[in-house]
């Protein structure tokens, strides 16, 4: 195990202690408000809020990399890890400093622990650390997809239990949210995320090149080509049909969809890079498919 795994399971067990210990004390007494910070360097931004235990979002900051991956052709660990590293102090700052709040007055400090790029996840991590062990804050760790899930619930009041489906880059996880970290998984994917998939059949599809597209990323192109395409020029397989359970599947939806292309390029006499005729018809089909299997 290693120096940080030890440092957190340390911190864990203290934050939790302390928390107990502060909750125990406001019993019976006038409700004191509590502040947590949080930080999120899951992946490629870097973000900070504070945060009272009505769920009221008191300040915030992020930072964005996206221009920086876009120009890199997607999200490369090594290059998200140095740029959480520049930031990530000036944006707790920021966060600290918009909500007119010290970390002194904090009553914890909750950090994403996992899922997501390692790289990036140890940024924030090694930062939080080195906070709650110099002020001696209790610590929080999250599971970043179980936040997802209970994000609805600072906008809006939503009872438990309810469903909750969860898409992104990296996951399809569908759930039932029975209470905070009281999560029954349904289904989820069983080899690639959707988003993952998109951004995959959009660099195949060489969107960067395209003049609509050039500065958005793979998922977002394939949206914005799919308003104007005509999905009924294509018919992709749905996946698992024969499955009779809440799982999913885009791996071999991917595959289908870039046999399609190379059958096209071969009908249009055009090498791989170039951009089809047919472009937005594809992104209107393969949209189509995805949201269908999903739904």
């Amino acid at each position: 195990m290693n120096s940080i795994a030890k440092s957190l399971l340390k911190s864990v067990k203290r934050g939790q202690a302390a928390w107990l210990r502060s909750s125990s004390a406001l019993a019976g007494k006038q409700h004191l408000r509590k502040l947590v910070l949080g930080i999120e360097t899951s992946c490629d931004d870097t973000g900070a809020a504070v945060v009272d235990d009505a769920g009221t979002v008191l300040g915030e900051a992020l930072h964005c990399q996206k221009e920086v991956h876009l120009q890199a052709g997607g999200i490369i660990p090594v290059v998200a890890q140095q740029l959480h590293r520049e930031n990530i102090e000036q944006v707790v700052k920021e966060a600290l400093s918009v909500s007119g709040v010290s970390v002194r007055e904090l009553a914890a400090i909750a950090t994403t622990v996992k899922p997501g790029l390692a790289l990036s996840l140890e940024v924030g991590l090694q930062y939080s650390l080195n906070l709650v062990n110099r002020y001696q804050k209790p610590f929080i760790p999250i599971h970043h997809m179980e936040a997802h899930a209970l994000t609805v619930r600072l906008m809006h009041h939503v009872e438990f239990p309810f469903l909750v489906l969860l898409l992104s880059g990296g996951h399809c996880i569908l759930a039932v949210a029975q209470g905070v970290s009281d999560f029954l998984l349904l289904g989820q994917s069983i080899d690639i995320a959707p988003g993952d998939m998109l951004d995959k059949v959009a660099r195949r599809l060489s969107l960067r090149k395209h003049p609509e597209c050039h500065s958005m990323a793979g998922g977002k192109a394939i949206e914005h080509l799919a308003q104007t395409g005509n999905r009924q020029q294509h018919t992709f397989r749905l996946p698992m049909q024969q499955y009779r359970n809440c799982d999913f599947s885009f791996s071999g939806l991917q595959n289908l969809v870039n046999k399609a292309i190379i059958q096209k390029e071969k009908e249009e006499g055009i090498q791989e890079g170039e951009i089809l005729s047919c472009v937005k018809d594809i992104a209107a089909a393969v949209q189509h498919a995805v949201a269908v299997h999903i739904i």
